[in-house]
């Protein structure tokens, strides 16, 4: 496909997205904007629900299928079996269930990177005041542009670690982990209570990099629907690996979690990832995740999507730095479509504000102070010609 074909191809596919239609939108790790499809999805299935009443026998069942069917749509796009997969509301529901369903004892160890998001941190944090469990962080930060985050993390392991708790692409800089390594070392490590478990914060990560779940072997792997996906807010999942949902004890516990007799009584738990979900969720973003999942298919395989990404992000990462002003984070070209960078007078905040006063957004970080801004496979090189034009005339 030439390049002027890719670009007709994007433009006329860039028309189910109406969010696109009125800003150059750079903010897909925060939230991406919902194809057309997905929206209608969600509105003919509040239709549908209504029509023929919310708790009904037949509206019961079709919010099973639709379960089903999204937990299906998910699990081929990770390459592991639906089983794996538990529903949940966020990223930050999926780690919780992680982090709480451990049998956790007094002096053991979770080992964290320097740049994970602060609420999971908040989290480890709660379980060290209740439990006595002892927590650390290794700097991951300082291997962006040189060392071996794998050997870093190796070397931080300790006797009495239970987990280790990482991001796939690090929310800040951007940087994408080699996780197949980390969970070998991980896994290899001779610890005193087993195995040491590896929980990973997918936030970044699925919708741009190709995923294979069951080769890479993480224990926990926690995702959204919402970012990358373009699916509706509040809608995600968890996949754990079969080895591991024997060991871990369900944390929020409802009828959707538990098998039952023939009086309704419960008798246990489910024996695949749906012991971990909870009761009533809202069923009609089910569709529109699969809409949303189908609509990235139908332009290209994930591993197109993944190549084109890095092409933008690189595109935009060697325009920024082709100001004087502007340092990016990164010294090479990005992994991902996030591009992390700073202004040489700072007041990255006011920047940003500017921008989306301007019809650009972008979102700050604070840790390390910078800038985001992401790119997906429909962002056009002319919205990133736009954006470093206007970032000149500012700085």
């Amino acid at each position: 496909m030439t390049h002027s074909s890719v670009l007709t191809s994007l433009e006329q596919h860039r028309q189910q997205f109406p969010a696109l239609a009125n800003k150059v939108y750079f903010n897909f790790g925060g939230q991406g904007p919902m194809p057309q499809g997905a929206i209608a999805a969600i509105q003919t299935a509040h239709a549908y629900t209504q029509q023929q009443g919310p708790f009904s026998n037949e509206v019961n069942a079709w919010a099973t299928q639709e379960t089903n069917l999204v937990r299906g749509a998910i699990a081929s796009d990770l390459q592991v079996a639906p089983e794996t997969i538990t529903l949940t509301e966020s990223v930050s529901v999926g780690c919780n269930i992680a982090l709480w369903g451990i049998d956790w004892h007094e002096g053991d160890h979770i080992l964290l990177s320097d740049c994970e998001h602060p609420g999971i941190v908040a989290a480890v944090h709660e379980i060290g005041r209740r439990f006595g469990v002892e927590f650390s962080f290794c700097p991951l930060m300082a291997t962006l542009n040189q060392g071996d985050p794998t050997a870093v993390i190796a070397a931080h392991l300790r006797p009495t670690t239970r987990m280790v708790v990482i991001s796939h692409i690090l929310w800040n800089t951007g940087q994408v982990l080699p996780l197949a390594e980390i969970v070998a070392v991980c896994h290899e490590y001779p610890g005193q209570r087993g195995l040491v478990w590896v929980m990973v914060d997918a936030a970044q990560s699925v919708g741009v990099l190709p995923l294979n779940l069951t080769e890479i072997g993480a224990d926990f792997y926690a995702f959204t629907g919402h970012k990358w996906l373009c699916g509706a807010a509040g809608l995600g999942g968890l996949y754990i690996r079969p080895e591991a949902i024997a060991q871990l004890s369900p944390v929020f516990i409802g009828w959707r979690s538990v098998t039952k007799n023939a009086q309704g009584h419960p008798t246990g738990w489910l024996p695949d990832a749906r012991r971990y979900e909870v009761a009533t969720s809202d069923f009609t973003l089910c569709g529109a995740l699969r809409e949303a999942i189908a609509t990235h298919q139908r332009w290209g395989t994930v591993g197109d999507r993944y190549q084109r990404i890095c092409t933008l992000s690189e595109y935009l990462w060697q325009r920024l730095n082709d100001n004087p002003h502007i340092t990016c984070l990164r010294t090479a070209p990005p992994e991902a479509g996030l591009v992390s960078f700073q202004l040489q007078q700072g007041n990255h905040n006011q920047l940003a504000q500017t921008l989306e006063k301007q019809g650009f957004l972008l979102r700050t970080i604070l840790d390390p102070d910078c800038i985001r801004a992401c790119v997906h496979y429909f962002t056009l090189e002319s919205e990133i010609d736009q954006l470093v034009d206007v970032i000149d005339s500012l700085v």
